[in-house]
């Protein structure tokens, strides 16, 4: 059996989560420049902002992502973040929020 705890999993579903969310974040972001000559790309720009700072609070709050306040921030974040990164966070806050609560009980 392996011995990896699920706070570890937590920790590295919120990280990769994180890290994603700033690629795809800087994808949006500088994929959107094109789209400002048909006037369109303003709400991409600012979508790929959010998503890139929702990253960067990710990657931040992973390694206490067993801590109660950064559990539920992980799962406020991946909520907003959206896409793929943000389900991994969310994940990652779900787990570390089961963590939580276990080691109360």
């Amino acid at each position: 059996m392996s011995t990896t705890s699920v706070s570890t999993i937590a920790y590295y579903l919120a990280l990769i989560g994180g890290i994603l969310m700033v690629l795809l974040g800087l994808v949006g972001f500088f994929g959107s420049f094109g789209a400002f000559y048909f006037g369109w790309g303003f709400g991409f720009a600012y979508g790929g902002i959010v998503t890139i700072i929702m990253g960067v609070i990710a990657i931040i709050g992973a390694k206490s992502a067993s801590t109660l306040v950064w559990a539920i921030v992980l799962i406020i974040v991946g909520l907003i973040g959206g896409g793929l990164g943000g389900l991994l966070v969310l994940l990652g806050g779900i787990l570390g929020l089961v963590t939580v609560l276990s080691k109360k009980a």
